[in-house]
């Protein structure tokens, strides 16, 4: 990393943004990576949000992987350009989408994974969450169930894409697809192992990591009008 890159002092922008639609969110991401790739001394961001329910496949991703058939289901369906196989998502799941330059970071994406995972694992542990990785897989585990799923896309060292953390979703959408192409591991929510927590309460306890594990301040800004 070039020493005339800090991340000490880095303001990231944190738009909470409810209830989207995928294709609405995407296109915002795009947005936000066209601008930065323009000019590079605009601020990173993170995006929190829900969304309703749909199922996206990466970018080379197997449709083997699905349980219904793509060319006539009324499922909403999406092959975008992250990495990573088929997943779900849906209201009562925490999705965040950094759009981070790693060139102020570190140009490494096996460390930026990494990172996404230990946001993770270490706002479950505010709660005493046992959250793990589990060797030679990316995401989140607890006693066995995968509860968070990462998939990014880096251009040009800029993010996009991330993580979707279940809280308290409808699983039964799981049962449709092979979830990230893993046949062997069950999909879980947190309110398996915690039945009190509340969404905002973990959100929150996800801010303070992203935080803490990327060293930033995350600054509140409202999404453009325009």
């Amino acid at each position: 990393m070039s020493d005339e890159f800090s991340r000490s002092s880095r303001s990231v922008l944190l738009y909470e943004l409810g209830r989207v639609p995928y294709q609405q969110a995407w296109a915002w991401q795009r947005r936000l990576v066209a601008q930065r790739k323009q000019n590079s001394t605009q601020p990173d961001a993170l995006m929190l949000l829900e969304h309703p329910s749909v199922y996206t496949l990466g970018q080379g991703a197997s449709e083997a992987y699905l349980k219904f058939d793509p060319d006539v289901s009324d499922f909403e369906l999406h092959r975008i350009e992250r990495g990573g196989q088929v997943t779900y998502h849906c209201p009562g799941q925490l999705v965040g989408y950094p759009i981070l330059n790693l060139r102020y970071y570190r140009q490494d994406l096996h460390w930026y994974l990494r990172g996404l995972e230990s946001v993770l694992i270490d706002a479950l542990g505010e709660y005493d969450l046992p959250a793990q990785r589990l060797d030679g897989l990316t995401g989140v585990w607890i006693e066995g169930y995968k509860v968070a799923a990462i998939g990014i896309k880096v251009s040009r060292w800029i993010t996009m894409h991330g993580f979707a953390l279940n809280i308290c979703p409808d699983l039964s959408g799981f049962q449709k697809i092979v979830p990230c192409g893993i046949e062997d591991r069950p999909v879980g929510s947190l309110v398996q192992f915690m039945p009190q927590l509340k969404f905002t309460d973990i959100s929150f306890a996800v801010q303070r990591s992203f935080e803490k594990v990327f060293g930033v301040r995350l600054q509140a800004a409202e999404w453009p009008s325009n």
